[in-house]
């Protein structure tokens, strides 16, 4: 335990670097927060120096298990860090609603308790914006990537923070070169889309901050209004693009960078899966929507419908449209999306595209062996074998799951929120998409939940983030056995 404190401790001091973005925007824009997140950055600083000086004798090589705990414990603790300057900046915020904020850029939710975004100063909308863009790929990879030399088993962290089933598949021979070819990666789209939403029409300031939201499928917004702020054609298809991309897998963009050739995507069935089902969802619910009179013509249906269905199945979040007022099977299916359309390996959540293929191939492998018992059947995805151990893991992670969802809606029904609020703010938060529906929806915000059910949603947020297992597993008796 100690020895994870330790880690913990050098986790805080590299993470008070991530105040420099917030400050130097603060002395751009003159906002007069820049004595806020310098103070928060020392108080930062300070309380990592702390843990890593009365645990340094307890320096040691982490075990497998102590990355799960770790990775957890990081995620609650700079949450927490990450909230000072915006309890220094806002006035009457409250600690609940600030850990809410802070654990949902860092989860890459997206979802806010925050209102009158417009007129927050500019160095909290950035500091709001990066933190999803360092949860995007992991701060448990940032910190591999840079900090090698901290002694810790970095594939232990690696594979306790990166989301998906397959954690094994390295890039490169050693796993610090794998993170900084991810975070390479990561960097190089993330400035194509800053250029690329400039040229559409955004200022500097927004292009930086939306990019920033598009890239870790973030969704927080510089404004209330969220992207239909700008009721732009251009800005919308640039991001619909972009959280595409961001919501396929980061390796397959490095393959594809590293052999300056696209021919890699046309071997992803996860990525052609995704694709297939998000564009054929966009084509129906439009006609849909468009048939039940809500928008006069079918493009303007097709609009409306392909950028906030590609947001919320992505688990993005961004809005351009108030999409509940549709009628209900709409946004009904849009929340479904989000559980299962992004990619391992993405900056998505949910279940993952690549444990609903397997879940597929192994109901079509039973119902094959209920007609032909003797018959041998591998489930393969893209002609690979899945060993039964990952179909095991997909069935069990299933299960988990969505008795999560279940345990957690019950918990927010039993505070008093009425059934489509609390069903799908739980779907939404353990999916990091953001919006949900009812008094939750997109033309909202979670600003209306009780202390409780701010807490209980922050839970489902960390929860999807960490894939459920690296979480639950410390609430395992065998995990504290020595």
């Amino acid at each position: 335990m100690l020895a994870v404190v330790h880690v913990l401790g050098s986790m805080l001091m590299l993470f008070s670097i991530a105040y420099v973005m917030p400050v130097v925007t603060s002395l751009i824009y003159a906002d007069g927060l820049l004595v806020d997140f310098v103070a928060a950055s020392l108080i930062c600083l300070c309380a990592g120096a702390l843990l890593w000086a009365v645990t340094r004798r307890n320096k040691r090589e982490l075990r497998s298990r102590d990355g799960f705990l770790l990775v957890s414990l990081a995620w609650v603790l700079m949450s927490a860090i990450a909230t000072v300057p915006l309890l220094l900046a806002i006035p009457g915020l409250t600690f609940t609603d600030a850990f809410f904020e802070t654990m949902s850029g860092l989860s890459t939710t997206g979802a806010t308790v925050l209102v009158g975004l417009d007129g927050l100063p500019p160095s909290i909308n950035l500091w709001r914006h990066a933190l999803c863009w360092y949860g995007g790929m992991g701060i448990i990879v940032l910190v591999v990537a840079i900090l090698p030399l901290l002694g810790v088993g970095g594939m232990q962290l690696y594979k306790a923070e990166t989301p998906g089933p397959v954690k094994n598949e390295k890039l490169t021979p050693r796993i610090t070169q794998t993170a900084k070819a991810l975070w390479f990666i990561y960097f190089l789209i993330t400035v194509a889309c800053i250029l690329s939403l400039k040229v559409a029409g955004m200022g500097w300031f927004d292009a930086v901050c939306h990019s920033f939201a598009a890239m870790a499928l973030g969704g927080f917004s510089t404004h209330d209004a969220s992207v239909g702020y700008f009721n732009s054609v251009p800005i919308e298809m640039v991001l619909i693009v972009f959280m595409l991309i961001a919501a396929m897998n980061f390796a397959r963009h490095f393959i594809a960078w590293q052999q300056k050739s696209l021919r890699t995507y046309a071997t992803d069935t996860e990525a052609k899966s995704m694709l297939a089902v998000i564009g054929l969802s966009a084509l129906g619910i439009a006609l849909y929507v468009w048939h039940a009179g809500v928008y006069p013509g079918f493009f303007t249906s097709l609009r409306h419908v392909a950028f906030n269905l590609v947001s919320i199945a992505t688990d993005c979040g961004f809005v351009s449209e108030n999409y509940a007022l549709w009628p209900a099977f709409a946004p009904m299916w849009i929340l479904m999306l989000s559980c299962y359309c992004a990619n391992t390996g993405s900056t998505g959540g949910g279940i993952k595209m690549f444990r609903t293929l397997v879940l597929f191939r192994q109901a079509g492998r039973e119902l094959m062996l209920l007609v032909h018992p003797q018959a041998v059947r591998p489930v393969k995805i893209a002609g690979q074998v899945v060993q039964n151990q990952i179909v095991f893991a997909v069935l069990a992670f299933v299960v988990l799951y969505f008795g999560t969802v279940v345990v957690l809606t019950f918990s927010l029904l039993a505070s008093g929120l009425d059934f489509m609020s609390a069903f799908s703010a739980v779907i939404a938060c353990i999916n990091n998409a953001g919006p949900a529906l009812g008094i939750v929806g997109p033309a909202e915000n979670y600003q209306i939940l009780t202390d409780f059910q701010t807490w209980v949603c922050s839970l489902a947020m960390l929860l999807g983030r960490l894939e459920i297992f690296s979480f639950l597993v410390l609430l395992t008796p065998s995990f504290w056995r020595k």
